[in-house]
């Protein structure tokens, strides 16, 4: 069986097939597959260990918690959303692969306009239902019935 040293590179018929040579050429420019940059990061299995440890722990703190009671609610729901965020962080660092890398500027670009996008619906929207709330309680309709 004759297994060639290089790849050989056929004319491309169609778009797809082009895109197969342009692997193989990158291939062949590199020395191996991960030559062309994606603009992904690469993360070992130690990596997505880790993620995977301290998102059980970061569930984990606030669910003892809450049910051990051992912090009054005033103070429980803030370390709750504060322990959240860090959860938000470790999943998009040890998961998306998101960093602050060149190669994830778009990637940052596109996270952070979609942050500003849901915090304008949801803060749109509690706006609006207190202002309904406010607006639409008992007392607040003039007259009556009859």
């Amino acid at each position: 069986m004759h297994i060639p040293d290089k790849p050989t590179l056929h004319k491309a018929n169609d778009p797809h097939t082009e895109l197969a040579d342009h692997h193989a050429v990158d291939k062949l420019n590199h020395g191996h597959g991960h030559g062309h940059d994606h603009g992904a990061g690469h993360a070992s299995v130690k990596d997505y260990l880790i993620g995977f440890a301290l998102a059980v722990i970061l569930t984990a703190i606030p669910f003892a918690l809450t049910m051990l009671k051992i912090l009054p609610a005033s103070t429980l729901v803030p370390v709750i959303l504060i322990l959240g965020v860090i959860q938000i962080v470790v999943h998009l660092y040890y998961f998306l692969h998101m960093n602050t890398s060149s190669s994830q500027v778009w990637n940052n670009l596109a996270f952070v306009f979609t942050a500003i996008i849901l915090g304008i619906l949801i803060v749109g929207s509690l706006w609006v239902m207190t202002h309904l709330n406010h607006n639409m309680a008992p007392g607040m309709m003039g007259g009556g019935m009859g």
